[in-house]
C-alpha cells in the first residue's frame, strides 16, 4: 500500500520535523509512505475575505493537479466525520482489500478550498479542536501508525 500525505507549506518546527522522521521511520515495515509539500501561497497581511479565497482557490489548484491518479483522496478537515483510530485501522483495511492507495490532504493556514473539498472522496476529523497545519501532519503521521499497528494486532499503548 502506498500513502501520499499531500500538504501545504514546509515544516519549519524542529521538534514537528523529527516526530515526523520518527513515525516515518517506524512505518517503513507497513507501507511506502511519501509526503508531497507544496509551496504555499502567500497570504497579504491584511488580507481580506476576498483575497483568502484567492489564496485557498490558488491552493486548491495545486493540491488538485498532486493528487495521484487512483489513490483515494481523503481531506483532513475540521468539519469531517471525526474518528477513531479503530475507524483509521478499518479503513485501511479496506482500502488493502480493495489494493487501493491513499492520499491524505492537509491544507494550509487558511484551509481547504471548496473545489478540493468537493473533490474528495471522504473527509475526516481527528477532533473538533483547530490545529496548525504542521501538528496536523504530526498527528496523522502518528495516527497511521498506530492503525496499522491495530490492523496488524500489534501492541502500541491506548
Amino acid at each position: 500500500m502506498q500513502i501520499q500525505i499531500l500538504c501545504v507549506g514546509k515544516i519549519k518546527d524542529a521538534y514537528i520535523g523529527s516526530g515526523i522522521a520518527e513515525f516515518e521511520k517506524r512505518l517503513r515495515p507497513y507501507a511506502k509512505i511519501f509526503v508531497t509539500e507544496l509551496t504555499d501561497v502567500r497570504i497579504p497581511e491584511s488580507a481580506s475575505v476576498s483575497d483568502e479565497r484567492v489564496v485557498m482557490e490558488k491552493e486548491g489548484k495545486l493540491i488538485l493537479s498532486n493528487i495521484k491518479e487512483g489513490f483515494c483522496s481523503v481531506a483532513l478537515e475540521r468539519t469531517g466525520k471525526e474518528i477513531s483510530s479503530g475507524d483509521l485501522a478499518e479503513f485501511f483495511g479496506e482500502m488493502k482489500i480493495s489494493g487501493r492507495n491513499i492520499c491524505f490532504i492537509i491544507g494550509g493556514p487558511l484551509g481547504l478550498s471548496p473545489e478540493v473539498l468537493s473533490f474528495v472522496e471522504r473527509k475526516i476529523s481527528f477532533s473538533r479542536l483547530t490545529f496548525t497545519h504542521t501538528m496536523c501532519r504530526l498527528i496523522l503521521f502518528e495516527q497511521v501508525y498506530r492503525a496499522f499497528r491495530i490492523l496488524n494486532k500489534e501492541p502500541y499503548h491506548k
